[in-house]
């Protein structure tokens, strides 16, 4: 690739890690499509679920951070694999090296990508319970003009670069994550919350621990970790922090610690004041309930304003960390360079224009559920890659004479090799398992499909790539 051109679109260092976590701090939003669906499969025991995923993040990001220092160029983990794993000097033109570090980009890519349409969708629904005159619009009109200008909004305030998406970031923060843990809260503050809703009813009476139920266990783990684990999005703007090697760190173990504490709080409140009969009769928005009764009768229009800003945080999170995945991945010649071009600011606004794009394509399916079922796939195989990625960073002599100011504990790289065999194969088996209880094959075969075609970009980027050498 052109040096000069690198260096005149390189991305610049102009947040520090308060800016870092304040845009990150739309993971926790990510329970809410899964409260009702993980009570449906496991009850109470989905509070459980929830921690050991969190669990689960902490463990991984360890060793993310100390890869965000190794490599402070890379922009998080699309970054760290393609480092990891990139061509050798002297290699051949297809290396397959360079290949997999581009598909666990790739991967990461299509599991924050999907997030704007599932999430606008939501936004459409709750305006339209919210507000009368939207009764009689078609849904598929109102989720298309709700992506839209949701879409044309975040494009325009991240135009200039991070420091806007962050200072969204803070006002939105407030907005979404103060009522979600005030509505929370409140049963526990106002005796409404029966401890006997979570301790009689931890698991489904019929609930055995044969090979079925461990696949259902393992792909539920996939999805909790699409939310729970989400919060290493703090890493992937290390090529942005003004200081990488104590940004990072901090960022990331903030943001962890608030996701330790909000999915677990959701969770237990909505089990333990609804009961489960109580979810399972508002599977998709149980948090409205929640709040009618611990806020009276202003508390439904409380709660749906609060969710569609926090819908709008977290798809800021998504458009920010879909777009420099694939920026990354066109620096290491992974896809073509046209989505590695910046604005003067900065920005890569043309991986964000198609991103937006293909968003108001996804919107066509009108099924969130199943558009998050497919995510998970991609969610799954990146962070399986990147934790191997650590693995063999730590064990790799070419790797071993970089800085690492921010270091794991010792011994770490097994913690991770585990973690990482958790992910790949079990989790994906799980995933793929679950799917096709709930439905069916089709968000498995567009898993895969969006994920195989990689393989051609990639080709045609290395044949690129050879031209501008």
């Amino acid at each position: 690739m052109n040096n000069e051109n690198s260096e005149n679109r390189g991305l610049q260092r102009t947040i520090d890690w308060k800016q870092g976590l304040a845009i990150a701090l739309g993971v926790p939003v990510l329970i809410l499509p899964s409260i009702g669906y993980f009570a449906s499969y496991v009850w109470a025991f989905a509070i459980l679920i929830w921690a050991l995923s969190v669990f689960q993040g902490f463990m991984q990001n360890f060793a993310y951070g100390e890869l965000a220092t190794m490599f402070p160029k890379a922009s998080g983990l699309p970054g760290y694999a393609q480092s990891v794993f990139g061509a050798k000097r002297g290699s051949k033109q297809y290396d397959k090296g360079k290949l997999l570090g581009g598909f666990s980009a790739w991967s990461y890519w299509f599991a924050w990508n999907p997030v704007l349409a599932i999430f606008s969708i939501l936004i459409g629904s709750y305006l339209k319970g919210l507000v009368p005159a939207f009764a009689g619009v078609p849904d598929l009109i109102l989720y298309l003009a709700s992506g839209a200008t949701v879409f044309s909004f975040l494009i325009l305030v991240n135009y200039r670069g991070l420091s806007g998406g962050a200072t969204l970031g803070y006002i939105l923060a407030v907005l979404s994550l103060a009522p979600l843990i005030i509505i929370s809260i409140a049963p526990f503050a106002t005796g409404q919350l029966e401890i006997s809703n979570i301790t009689g009813a931890w698991l489904p009476t019929d609930w055995s621990w044969d090979v079925q139920h461990i696949l259902i266990l393992l792909g539920l783990f996939a999805m909790a970790q699409w939310s729970a684990c989400a919060w290493e999005t703090a890493a992937i703007y290390g090529p942005e922090y003004k200081d990488p090697k104590s940004d990072v760190p901090k960022a990331l173990f903030i943001c962890g610690s608030i996701c330790l504490v909000t999915f677990i709080l959701v969770q237990a409140a909505c089990t333990g004041a609804l009961g489960i009969e109580g979810i399972l009769a508002e599977p998709i928005s149980p948090m409205l309930p929640l709040a009618q009764m611990t806020l009276g009768p202003i508390g439904g229009a409380l709660t749906i304003l609060m969710l569609v800003a926090a819908m709008i945080l977290i798809i800021q999170t998504a458009f920010l960390g879909a777009s420099r995945a694939m920026y990354s991945m066109a620096e290491e010649g992974n896809l073509p360079g046209f989505f590695g071009k910046m604005n003067p600011h900065g920005t890569p606004v043309n991986a964000m224009l198609v991103i937006a794009l293909l968003n108001m394509g996804f919107i066509f399916l009108e099924t969130p559920a199943a558009i998050l079922a497919a995510s998970a796939i991609g969610y799954v195989c990146a962070n399986g890659i990147s934790l191997l990625a650590y693995v063999k960073a730590k064990t790799d002599p070419k790797f071993s004479n970089l800085e690492r100011p921010f270091k794991a504990p010792g011994g770490w790289k097994y913690v991770a090799l585990f973690f990482g065999l958790f992910n790949l194969p079990l989790c994906l088996i799980g995933i793929i398992y679950l799917n096709s209880l709930e439905v069916g094959w089709t968000s498995t075969i567009v898993g895969f499909v969006v994920l195989a075609l990689y393989i051609p970009l990639w080709i045609y980027s290395q044949k690129e790539t050879r031209v501008v050498l």
